[in-house]
């Protein structure tokens, strides 16, 4: 029985992180691992730099970019993840810069609206609800590029150097490093190696998915040794769970009603709705793991717990919307 139920789970890989998350509760100390200089964190940032080097690997310079005279639904698209999305958070901010317990909770919420849509998934959810496919690659494509550099300009209005926990040009520097340069290059090396990468992206794929769970698992040990989460309390986890699930309900429902005041035709509706909510875990964990410092679990639960949430609702919706059209 348990194993029909987790078959029927959207994404597996989702439970490979909560395991990261238990392993980091109970063996904490293999995160503070040191081999001659080399630790779990240089690990890391190797795994960051291929997971993006074969992020431009893989793109599809032709089908990214064919679809762009489509550009009234891209450009909705594109503002409701990275300009609707983060103005609602930061509407709240006056009302909990007062309150430096729950600010943490806040930015790390802040961050989770600020980040660029998902690719695979998106694509997939469309194609299932019968949805325009050619308009879902271009925007889940580009929505990853522009959210390389949107995000950390959003979260520099919190994490500014004056308040000792971020330096904007030390930080920018190393996403150019680490993210831009790796996608880049990979972008340049397409010709040459896409039919490489094609043929093995299952294996990069299983990259992208451990670096991740690497990443997690760093996050919350760190996290656990320093006690944050029993400082904090339930009750301020609890309600960061309801508030990403109404974040999440109020975009879903808000660009479907936009799309259709604004006419466009059913295909269209559904890849704005689709593309417009979605929040990459990839780039929530890779880019965390380039622009935060010290505890950094904290700022990977809200977007843990979106995408865990928008597989499986998405996944139902995807379903009854291809049943209409059946």
């Amino acid at each position: 029985m348990i194993l029909r139920f987790l078959s029927k789970l959207p994404d597996p890989f989702i439970l490979f992180l909560f395991i990261a998350i238990l392993i980091a509760y109970i063996y904490p100390d293999i995160s503070l691992w040191s081999y001659k200089n080399f630790t779990l964190n240089t690990l890391i940032d190797i795994g960051v730099i291929l997971v993006f080097f074969f992020y431009g690997l893989k793109l599809n310079w032709r089908d990214v970019f064919k679809d762009l005279s489509n550009w009234k639904m891209h450009l909705l698209i594109q503002s409701i993840t990275f300009i609707f999305f983060p103005l609602l958070v930061l509407i709240f901010y006056p009302f909990i810069k007062n309150y430096p317990v729950y600010f943490s909770l806040y930015v790390a919420i802040f961050y989770l609206a600020t980040l660029p849509s998902t690719v695979s998934s998106s694509v997939v959810m469309v194609s299932i609800a019968k949805g325009n496919i050619p308009s879902a690659i271009f925007n889940a494509s580009i929505s990853g590029l522009i959210g390389i550099a949107l995000t950390p300009l959003w979260m520099s209005l919190f994490l500014s150097k004056g308040n000792g926990e971020f330096d904007l040009f030390a930080t920018f520097l190393d996403l150019i490093l680490k993210i831009i340069l790796p996608v880049f290059v990979g972008a340049l090396l397409q010709p040459y190696l896409g039919f490489f990468y094609n043929k093995y992206k299952k294996q990069f794929s299983n990259l992208d998915k451990l670096t991740i769970v690497l990443i997690v698992y760093n996050s919350f040990s760190h996290t656990f040794l320093d006690g944050l989460f029993t400082k904090l309390g339930l009750l301020p986890l609890l309600v960061v769970s309801l508030i990403v699930i109404g974040l999440f309900f109020i975009f879903f429902n808000l660009s479907k009603w936009i799309a259709q005041k604004m006419n466009f035709n059913r295909e269209d509706d559904i890849t704005i709705q689709f593309c417009a909510t979605k929040k990459s875990l990839v780039h929530g964990s890779v880019i965390a793991a380039v622009i935060f410092t010290g505890d950094i679990g904290i700022y990977l639960i809200p977007i843990m717990l979106y995408h865990t949430f928008q597989l499986i609702y998405v996944s139902y919706i995807a379903n009854q919307y291809a049943k209409e059209v059946e």
